[in-house]
């Protein structure tokens, strides 16, 4: 039987770099693992002693660069709600709320992982 491959070797090398570009997720319980052939899962909310909640699989460093963005994001306004006592939020209405150069700041982020995994942005 053939094993068959599901991500390019030059795919795998762009999304062990942007994996490493947001390695700091782990610490909110998000982990990419490089699983091979297979590509790149993305495993989050784990609970002992079940493990992971949820697990995604991407072949394409562009899409798993949006998608640990948006987490990434996610993250940066939970932590500024927490901050103002806020706990019942709607990502975009609060983010849409937060002063022009803090959406600007946050924003300006996504052009310095972007850079530093070596993905192109639109």
């Amino acid at each position: 039987m053939e094993k068959k491959t599901y991500i390019t070797e030059e795919e795998q090398k762009k999304c062990r770099e942007v994996a490493d570009t947001f390695a700091e997720l782990e610490d909110v319980d998000i982990v990419v693992v490089d699983v091979g052939r297979y590509g790149f899962v993305k495993l989050q909310y784990y609970t002992p002693p079940t493990g992971f909640e949820n697990d995604f699989t991407f072949t394409n460093s562009k899409e798993l660069f949006e998608d640990l963005w948006e987490e990434w994001l996610h993250t940066q306004i939970i932590a500024l709600a927490k901050e103002m006592n806020i706990t019942d939020i709607d990502y975009d209405d609060f983010f849409k709320q937060l002063p022009e150069e803090k959406q600007n700041e946050l924003m300006g982020r996504k052009q310095i992982f972007a850079e530093t995994a070596g993905i192109e942005i639109d």
